[in-house]
């Protein structure tokens, strides 16, 4: 990936790469201390259901796939751990190192990163370089999103949703001060004439998940979006490879991309890992975007193309890779 220093990013086209909910394994050992709260019923669920579905293995052919790439910035949206035990958070801190520089690797953190009291403030602390916008001033925490990052023509603005809830919900939530700081955010970059994405946890869209899962305010972010102007949301959560469009009117439309989870492997209830790339080029007023998924299709194909699809710049259309 390119440094962030640099002003060209590839000619004039900047490629954006998304992965999401890698949910890093296995557990560490786990006390009963540890399982005293809302943690028994995740843990519960890991070693019946997620163990067997979510693990390393995959999650490094994604890994392996994205670097072969050559992108120029990558985007994580979210829950890179399970229980956000203290042992989860420091394997999930050496995983971004090796995963790339803060620089070229902007987070934003899951219902799973903060799924207790007092997580949320962990993991800033643990992996507040890759959660901090240019510049930053404070040290990344409740009050520092949303974020902002300058690549090239390309505006990355980080928002959090993430904060801890009641056992059996996995709630997100986009309050009015956040909308605000937002909405300030879109306008400073609309006004430099740059390609602003919003990268966020929970889909900010009705129906995309169950109801214990939705992310309260999703209202307020619409609006937002609609009063301001964006041009992609990029999101995970859901663990499918969805596409929605908010906004009102065919030509203000704002694109919002989910992405398969990470560490999913073949044979669950979600589709296989997939990461996406979004290919930008263009001005303002003229952008074009491609979204090209890639992943696993079965147990012995390697990482390939799935599909794309042209969001901007001509009519979306969608194209199944028939070779995989």
């Amino acid at each position: 990936m390119e440094s962030a220093g640099c002003v060209s990013y590839k000619g004039t086209m900047f490629r954006l790469a998304h992965v999401s909910d890698v949910h890093l394994g296995p557990l560490p050992d786990v006390t009963y201390r540890d399982l005293a709260s809302k943690r028994m019923v995740g843990y519960v669920n890991w070693q019946r259901n997620r163990r067997h579905i979510l693990h390393d293995g995959v999650l490094g052919h994604i890994v392996a796939d994205i670097k072969a790439a050559g992108v120029d910035h990558l985007a994580v949206t979210g829950d890179l751990v399970n229980l956000a035990l203290d042992a989860e958070i420091e394997l999930a801190r050496l995983w971004l190192e090796a995963l790339g520089s803060p620089a070229d690797v902007s987070v934003v953190p899951g219902n799973h990163d903060a799924y207790v009291p007092g997580a949320f403030d962990k993991i800033c602390r643990s992996w507040g370089a890759w959660m901090a916008g240019d510049g930053a001033s404070i040290p990344a925490g409740r009050h520092s999103f949303p974020y902002l990052r300058v690549r090239g023509n390309v505006a990355l603005i980080g928002v959090s949703s993430a904060r801890a809830t009641a056992p059996f919900m996995a709630n997100g939530f986009f309050r009015e001060d956040q909308s605000h700081r937002l909405g300030a955010l879109l306008d400073k970059t609309a006004r430099q004439g740059l390609f602003r994405v919003v990268m966020i946890h929970h889909p900010p869209v009705r129906g995309a998940v169950p109801q214990h899962k939705r992310l309260f305010g999703i209202g307020n972010f619409q609006k937002t979006v609609a009063m301001h102007g964006a041009d992609l949301v990029l999101h995970g959560h859901s663990h499918d490879p969805t596409l929605y469009w908010i906004g009102a009117g065919r030509n203000s439309k704002v694109p919002v991309v989910g992405v398969a989870a990470g560490g999913q492997a073949v044979g669950g209830s979600h589709p296989a890992a997939q990461w996406n790339l979004l290919e930008i080029s263009g001005h303002t007023h003229a952008w074009s975007v491609r979204l090209v998924r890639r992943g696993l299709s079965g147990p012995t194909i390697p990482v390939g193309e799935l599909s794309t699809t042209q969001l901007t710049g001509r009519p979306e259309r969608t194209v199944e890779n028939p070779a995989v």
